[in-house]
């Protein structure tokens, strides 16, 4: 194992009727004017950011709101929350909605403390000094934004895709009412599953370290969310099941899952970031319509944690040999995927790529990694071109 760091202040309240606790919240973290950010019409079609601005008037709280946040969060609209953040001298962010406007919101934040273009950030041309305070109300258990360090923004020119971490980022508090997602179409639970269960998988699949209590950790939540996809693909309104898969979002990408090892793998991620910056499909999808060619790629250089997660996860048994368990594991995985409607192949995703499209995806994603990455199996640009073929049925 290696050593690690272990940082997550988010204070978190979680249940029924929790949003109504937003004023007294802000309150408590120093806020007194307020930016409250907000996604597409289904928080605005289902009361909730009318309860939000109702509670934050009874409560004297001052706010401007910033509305459009969406799929692959764009750099323009953060660029208009930093100027209107800075006009109206808000002190404080409030994210109603899912990851996307969560994300964005840690966008705003860093361009109004840290001088400079923000993008900067994102491109990896300097450092966040600081983040205006963020709180979230989650209406989608995905991306683990809630309780992350992690922000991804879409720079339109180029249709860049870049994610930037700092721990000055994680939100002072999360409200997370599993009732708030209970509207949410299958597809996009589904995408929500898938995304979790990548940010702990991208953990696990690891050349570099690991603990066993992590391990389990690790094991019991990816079980957890696989069993509770399944009864949300049949009963969207399981509230049991809604509360398992949030809380497990969150417990995903706060960095429990990655504690004593080299911090993962992250390909699929990264090369997935080209492909939703380039045709802007849904993140989870994209990271299902790779992950089965990325591991393919890979399994042979991480058979012993392949073998494990087969085993442990997807339940086959130990019989064979290890890379036939291991192979196993990645088909039954697949399967998993298509029972809860998630793409396995870029071409189930609905895009069909050209080879130059498929040539500028792993150049950009090399760029974008600094030439190469990878845990489970370090990956070039030519490497990436062979995933993104496999994916597109090259």
């Amino acid at each position: 194992m290696f050593d690690f760091n272990y940082f997550t202040p988010t204070k978190v309240v979680f249940g029924k009727g929790t949003e109504k606790k937003v004023a007294e919240l802000i309150k408590e973290f120093g806020g007194t004017k307020v930016l409250v950010h907000y996604g597409q019409g289904s928080v605005i079609r289902s009361g909730l950011l009318g309860r939000v601005t109702a509670l934050l008037d009874e409560a004297g709280i001052s706010y401007v709101m910033l509305g459009g946040a969406v799929p692959n969060p764009r750099l323009s609209l953060v660029y208009e929350g930093i100027e209107l953040c800075k006009k109206e001298n808000v002190d404080f962010i409030l994210s109603v909605g899912g990851g996307s406007a969560a994300d964005s919101a840690k966008g705003i934040g860093y361009g109004v403390v840290n001088e400079g273009d923000v993008w900067d950030l994102y491109d990896y041309k300097k450092k966040a000094k600081g983040c205006l305070p963020v709180g979230v109300i989650l209406t989608i258990a995905a991306t683990g934004s809630e309780m992350s360090s992690s922000s991804v923004i879409t720079k339109e020119e180029g249709l860049v895709k870049r994610g930037y971490s700092s721990d000055y980022a994680r939100p002072k508090f999360a409200i997370m009412d599993p009732e708030l997602t209970m509207t949410l179409p299958d597809y996009q639970t589904a995408c929500g599953c898938t995304d979790i269960m990548m940010h702990t998988m991208e953990r696990y699949f690891t050349n570099g370290g690991n603990m066993e209590i992590t391990d389990s950790i690790a094991e019991g939540l990816l079980r957890t969310v696989k069993k509770n996809a399944l009864i949300l693909h049949n009963d969207p309104q399981n509230y049991d099941a809604r509360a398992e898969v949030m809380w497990a979002g969150s417990l995903s990408h706060n960095g429990l899952t990655g504690c004593g090892s080299d911090g993962g793998d992250w390909m699929t991620h990264k090369m997935e970031h080209e492909l939703g910056g380039l045709y802007d499909v849904a993140h989870g999808a994209g990271l299902a319509a790779l992950w089965g060619s990325w591991a393919r790629y890979v399994y042979r250089d991480c058979l012993p944690r392949f073998k494990k997660f087969a085993v442990n996860v997807m339940d086959i048994s130990g019989e064979g040999s290890d890379e036939e368990i291991a192979l196993k594991g990645i088909e039954a995985m697949e399967e998993f995927y298509r029972l809860i409607g998630m793409p396995t192949n870029i071409k189930e995703l609905g895009v069909d790529p050209s080879e130059e499209e498929l040539k500028i995806m792993a150049k950009k994603c090399a760029i974008g990694v600094g030439g190469e990455h990878g845990s489970a199996k370090r990956m070039n640009e030519q490497a990436m071109l062979d995933v993104y073929r496999m994916a597109a049925g090259r």
